[in-house]
């Protein structure tokens, strides 16, 4: 629980410094191409896991939909268990028929998706960018 808890700062802390250097660029000379991808891609990638930190707190505090778990099913039978998982984010209420239902926080999953697709992207492009201008100056990195 700790370690998530540090994870989540860091990560809003990293997204937030880097939104600040992005905010005090628009003032200076601009970075080089493939370093405004690199700066972008470590937002998108601080976002993304402090999302998913949100998300995994959300379960492990009960999760995201624990009013959805009633204390008995259609059936009458009593619940028995709630299990959660964490990759992707959800819970499952387990009865003592056997029967589960499961919900499944589809929010937080395609949000983390997508922040961490557009950093990968974002640091493909600045590593080929990167590496383009060293072949064009004719410098070896």
């Amino acid at each position: 629980m700790f370690l998530m808890g540090a994870l989540l700062a860091a990560s809003l802390v990293a997204a937030a410094v880097g939104i600040v250097v992005v905010l005090v660029l628009l003032n200076h000379p601009p970075l080089p191409v493939p370093g405004t991808y690199a700066l972008v891609a470590l937002i998108l990638a601080s976002s993304a896991v402090a999302v998913y930190c949100y998300g995994w707190f959300s379960v492990t505090t009960g999760g995201p939909f624990p009013e959805l778990c009633t204390s008995r099913n259609d059936v009458g039978a009593d619940l028995a268990a709630i299990k959660q998982q964490y990759w992707p984010l959800r819970n499952a209420c387990v009865y003592s028929d056997g029967s589960t239902v499961e919900y499944v926080s589809m929010s937080v999953t395609v949000f983390v998706c997508l922040l961490a697709g557009a950093a990968s992207v974002s640091a493909g492009t600045s590593v080929y960018l990167r590496e383009r201008v060293g072949r064009t100056s004719g410098v070896v990195s």
